[in-house]
């Protein structure tokens, strides 16, 4: 099969790679028909992510229908279309007994595209199946689910949750990219005061307005000063980062009000100062993560009855075929606009009951 492999720092390449086998009993293997790039895989090109070896397939985040399973595989079969997770749980260790299925010490936890081959590819070999792969109804649109692998869970998870967003709140998103903005659109389901978008590039902010932030500001227009002048000096109540570089960190702190929040996001491949001189006196609370996808059932649930804004952050779209064109595209955000981007074939279409047979 092809696949995106990682050869080390530099480009992606799109080649042969042996297809993926059932290794152990709970795996299921699945065939590709929608998946998406990552700003993680940017940073595992950046060499930020060392674990990642080269000849890795990367790839996290998919949506494609089973081929075969293992013989301890019970949730899906052969012909199911399903969602997988970037998480995969192995179900019994004591992270997943509590939903922390990030930290999952039993061989899970972010593996695909990190400790073994992912999903960008035709075919791939998904652990833990049971757990770590979610039937889709036909009323959801598999280009549309693809976003419930990673960023919606992410984003309200790790931003939203952990930066425990209360009705009223005045919360200031650091990074409009994808994550930044599922961030914006899940923190909306708690009615905060206002929400704040921080970012450099004005196509991401109207992105963010469109999304439901209430103000929007470049960095280069002074994101401290509108939220001191918005919060009458007091500062944000939560600072979700969204970036993963040590500026928007250390932006973040200095952005939150005392007894307030910062929410990381942001994968960091580098040291960020954390000036506790200036924090250990204002009772701010700093939580980071990595997902756990226990909330991927509840957001499947919302956007299968239309609650969630999942096409706005689709900008682009390619075949498969085309990785190393899109990885191109997504690396140059800046100049090409890119959010999120797909690839993958026609777009799943619901099925139609059949008619009802007729009496006589």
């Amino acid at each position: 099969m092809k696949a995106a492999v990682f050869e080390g720092p530099g480009p992606i390449t799109w080649r042969d790679v042996p297809d993926p086998g059932i290794k152990d009993p709970g795996d299921a293997i699945v065939r590709v028909d929608v998946v998406t790039i990552c700003g993680t895989d940017l940073h595992i090109l950046k060499g930020d992510v060392p674990e990642v070896a080269p000849g890795r397939v990367l790839g996290h985040e998919a949506v494609g229908t089973v081929v075969e399973t293992g013989r301890d595989v019970r949730s899906v079969r052969p012909g199911d279309r399903v969602l997988i997770s970037c998480i995969s749980a192995c179900g019994r260790c004591r992270f997943c007994r509590e939903g922390r299925y990030g930290q999952c010490a039993g061989g899970g936890g972010w593996v695909l595209g990190h400790t073994i081959d992912g999903t960008q590819a035709e075919y791939v070999r998904v652990p833990f199946a049971d757990l770590s792969v979610h039937p889709l109804p036909n009323a959801v649109d598999s280009f549309d689910a693809v976003l419930l692998a990673d960023i919606f869970p992410t984003s309200y998870e790790v931003g939203v949750l952990n930066g425990g967003v209360r009705p009223a709140d005045t919360v200031v998103v650091v990074g409009a990219g994808p994550i930044g903005l599922a961030a914006i659109a899940t923190a909306r389901l708690y009615s905060p005061g206002r929400i704040i978008a921080v970012d450099l590039a004005e196509s991401r902010l109207a992105a963010a307005r469109t999304l439901g932030a209430d103000a929007t500001v470049t960095v280069s227009e002074g994101p401290e000063q509108l939220v001191e002048d918005l919060t009458n000096g007091l500062g944000a109540d939560v600072a979700i980062e969204a970036v993963g570089v040590p500026e928007t960190f250390e932006m973040c702190t200095r952005m939150v009000r005392p007894g307030g929040r910062v929410a990381n996001i942001g994968v960091h491949g580098k040291p960020a100062v954390l000036h506790l001189e200036d924090l250990w006196i204002r009772d701010v609370t700093i939580t980071t993560g990595l997902v756990d996808t226990s909330s991927t059932p509840m957001l499947l649930r919302m956007m299968a009855a239309g609650r969630l804004p999942a096409a706005e952050l689709v900008t682009h779209r390619f075949e498969l075929g085309q990785m190393e064109e899109a990885y191109d595209v997504f690396g140059r955000a800046a100049d090409t606009g890119a959010l999120k981007v797909t690839l993958g074939g026609p777009q799943h279409t619901a099925l139609q009951a059949p008619a009802p047979p007729v009496a006589g």
